[in-house]
């Protein structure tokens, strides 16, 4: 990326380096506002899957239609995530935030009023549809504003808003749901999208960008791969995350013999352990300036943590619920590396679009684990299904393009 000029005096999105616009107390209040939007977004999108065990025993749906009505909003993420960032890049970060959130609010607040799968399923739908906008638009909002040497740690720090999203739903949308039916329960990504639309109007601003010229604004995928290798490592990362995800629980209680509520705990803890984790290789990225060498250490761990999770799973040793910890750990660091780096190579003109790119390829691939994964455990065993995902990692190894990376800058 080339280094923004400054514009002129009084330009809206005037050149200036992150930090000289606005003050250290804004710059975080926007950062934990952008975390928080990526929060309803998760509520949004992940929040109904906690509704199948109601939707089914209750509304007497057959498991199938139930799941069907859990993904609509996974559904309208994937179809929109680059349209919005289309619009990121050309409107600015406030206005898809406080525009995507305020109707992904509106359409959650109708599934409330529905009835039925069809209309749960088309509302739903559609507040995923909205959430997307959160995706690129609050990345690019941290992204814009901290300066390259702080910019790792606070996108790890963003990156902890799915984990926080997804355990949000969990303890809210799963006990609405039981005790007072499944349009108590849809009021949560609602109210949630709602907050965080208000805090985003209060405090965000558009991160300054240079003027739009050739150079500025060129296609950074123009004779270039190195975006397309991020994504294409990204895609082969999420395969190992995904698996360790989907099969934790149910291999503890299935081959290990715990109690669903002793590895609901321990999932929990995991969760936990990735988000410190997403932190901390992001403090580390800013402390050796590079987003690609520490993506390819957290690919090396996480070919070495499923490849021993496997071996001790095959065996039974009891270090294998440690190891399925860091497993659980390692395999989701790479999120926030990536993620900076697509927005930093992409410019401030593209990378809404590429950060839309970027998300649409790890959902793709994410969809396809849980059923695929459950024919290998079923051909094979939980060993060996663990041990395979190390084989993704090893390939994405070679394809992080360390040599072509730049150093991060601002802008």
């Amino acid at each position: 990326m080339t280094t923004p000029p400054t514009a002129s005096p009084g330009s809206a999105r005037a050149g200036t380096a992150p930090g000289q616009a606005v003050g250290m107390p804004r710059r975080w209040g926007m950062l934990g506002v952008s975390t928080l939007a990526q929060m309803a977004s998760a509520v949004a999108m992940h929040g109904p899957a906690f509704l199948i065990p109601v939707l089914h025993t209750r509304e007497g749906l057959s498991l199938a239609t139930a799941g069907l009505v859990a993904a609509a909003p996974m559904v309208g993420v994937m179809l929109t995530l680059v349209a919005w960032g289309v619009v990121v890049d050309r409107r600015g970060e406030r206005l898809v935030l406080v525009g995507g959130l305020a109707a992904t609010a509106v359409a959650a607040a109708s599934s409330t009023l529905a009835d039925g799968p069809l209309c749960w399923g088309v509302f739903l739908f559609l507040a995923g549809a909205a959430a997307a906008s959160a995706n690129a638009a609050s990345g690019r909002v941290v992204v814009g504003w901290f300066p390259a040497e702080r910019r790792g740690l606070a996108m790890g720090i963003r990156q902890m808003a799915q984990p926080l999203g997804v355990a949000v739903a969990a303890v809210t949308m799963a006990v609405l749901a039981e005790q007072h039916g499944i349009r108590a329960a849809l009021a949560v990504p609602a109210v949630a999208a709602t907050l965080a639309c208000v805090a985003v109007a209060m405090v965000v601003k558009d991160p300054p960008r240079p003027h739009r010229s050739v150079e500025t604004a060129r296609n950074p995928y123009a004779g270039d791969r190195t975006l397309a290798r991020i994504h294409g490592v990204s895609m082969l990362l999420v395969v190992p995350q995904f698996l360790v995800w989907t099969y934790s629980l149910v291999w503890l209680v299935s081959d290990r013999g715990w109690s669903a509520a002793a590895a609901g705990t321990l999932v929990a803890v995991t969760q936990v352990c990735g988000a410190l984790g997403r932190i901390a290789v992001g403090q580390l990225s800013d402390s050796v300036g590079s987003r690609m060498r520490p993506l390819r250490w957290v690919a090396v761990a996480v070919v070495v943590s499923m490849a021993l999770l496997g071996l001790a799973a095959g065996q039974d040793w009891g270090v294998a619920v440690a190891l399925l910890v860091v497993a659980s750990t390692v395999t989701v660091a790479d999120n926030g590396l990536a993620f900076t780096a697509v927005a930093e190579r992409a410019g401030p003109f593209w990378s809404g679009r590429a950060l839309g790119l970027q998300n649409t390829g790890q959902f793709l691939t994410a969809a396809a684990v849980p059923p695929l994964a459950g024919i290998l455990v079923t051909w094979t065993g939980y060993a060996v299904t663990f041990a395979s995902a190390s084989a993704f990692a090893l390939v994405a190894l070679p394809l992080v393009p360390v040599r072509s990376e730049q150093a991060p800058r601002d802008g």
